[in-house]
């Protein structure tokens, strides 16, 4: 008898295995349900500025529809390559140190594969951005969650480092600042940690995609330390800071045997970015700083209000210095962080997501995201407030 076909059994195994997002979950089932504040997701509500998407528009205009070269117009790399002299201090060479990806994601996905073997330990800094775990899995990797603490910032502190490495790490993933807990790491901060990482001869991949958002003082990159650039791969993108989320366009640097490798792997799964997203991006390069600074001023207001208004209802909420969210603590509530957000949305209407969502280490919190408008956030928390006062 010959066997019962079934579709799942021909899946992957690994992909199996491998939970859906925590982050879409809540969103999926928010967007089933009438009269719902969602706080949920990491999206600017600002629209790309004009100026951005007059670009693209041209470009469309212009009958540029085709493919561009595997890494991307060589023009908007040397406008990358200007961008992080500026921003981080670090020079690559846009011929051979860059890459334009389909989002941060992407290169996330392929700086991974480009470095990790079956069996190689990758470290990561834990809460963090969901995808990082995954992402290890399916390049053969094995994920080692660190896990750090609201008292220290949610920083990654030499001890917690040294503590997690062993003879199989490879690769530590530096996710600052922080999705969801928006710690960041200052220059002193991983002037500490450097020294071991030269030492358990470690790969970094250092997803800067909130670099821009950070709200004392300059983003610093670990890339900037001596000794450093060659053994990192930059990730950053267009999505947060220019609010280009759906133009899915980012970008990683790093050294050319790296990138080589980071190139072979995108020019087989994808090809090339969006044609039209990449000459937009050149303007926002080139003219779009005045629109960070606006954005970045709105959400630095709500972070203020947002914090202090969860502290007044007795949600201990660690100051976040980067991104665009907040993790208040949900312990004195007595529910898991999955029980909470469940119960929030089916009484209140109001969606945010579980800490579990972004690793164990994440349990007691949840994720609030600020890129809502003030008046979304002011109707939220009276939705929140309501909601202490029942339990």
């Amino acid at each position: 008898m010959a066997n019962e076909f079934h579709p799942i059994n021909f899946v992957n195994k690994q992909v199996r295995n491998i939970p859906p997002s925590g982050i879409r979950r809540f969103f999926d089932i928010a967007a089933t349900m009438e009269d719902v504040i969602s706080l949920g997701v990491g999206e600017p509500d600002f629209v790309t500025p004009w100026h951005i998407r007059s670009e693209a528009v041209k470009s469309l205009e212009k009958g540029r529809t085709y493919y561009t070269a595997n890494a991307g117009l060589l023009e908007l790399r040397k406008e990358i390559t200007k961008y992080m002299e500026e921003t981080i201090h670090v020079s690559y060479d846009s011929a051979k140190e860059i890459v334009v990806t389909v989002g941060a994601s992407e290169a996330l996905d392929a700086a991974l594969r480009a470095l990790v073997d079956p069996g190689d330990e990758v470290l990561i800094p834990e809460p963090s951005f969901v995808c990082y775990k995954p992402c290890t899995v399916l390049a053969g990797g094995i994920p080692v969650p660190i896990e750090t603490k609201a008292e220290d910032g949610f920083k990654l502190t030499p001890e917690l480092l040294r503590s997690a490495i062993t003879e199989k790490s490879k690769v530590l993933v530096l996710p600052y600042p922080n999705n969801p807990t928006g710690g960041i790491m200052t220059e002193e901060d991983l002037s500490a940690i450097v020294p071991i990482i030269k030492e358990a001869n470690l790969m970094v991949i250092s997803d800067e995609i909130y670099s821009e958002l950070t709200y004392t003082g300059k983003h610093v990159s670990i890339a900037t330390f001596d000794g450093m650039k060659d053994r990192t791969v930059v990730i950053n993108g267009f999505s947060k800071a220019f609010a280009m989320t759906g133009w899915r366009l980012g970008f990683a640097c790093a050294h050319p045997d790296v990138m080589a490798a980071i190139v072979k792997i995108h020019q087989y799964g994808i090809m090339s970015a969006p044609t039209f997203s990449q000459y937009a991006a050149i303007e926002a390069l080139r003219n779009g700083r005045p629109d960070i600074e606006r954005m970045k001023e709105e959400y630095n207001i709500r972070r203020k209000f947002l914090v202090d208004a969860l502290n007044d209802m007795g949600m201990t909420c660690f100051n976040p210095y980067g991104a665009f969210y907040v993790f208040p603590s949900i312990k004195k509530f007595g529910m898991t962080s999955e029980d909470f957000c469940q119960t929030l949305l089916a009484e209140q209407r109001l969606a945010v997501v579980p800490g579990t969502a972004f690793g164990d280490s994440g349990e007691g919190f949840v994720r609030i995201s600020y890129a809502y408008s003030q008046d979304n956030i002011k109707k939220a928390l009276k939705r929140l407030e309501a909601f202490a006062k029942n339990h």
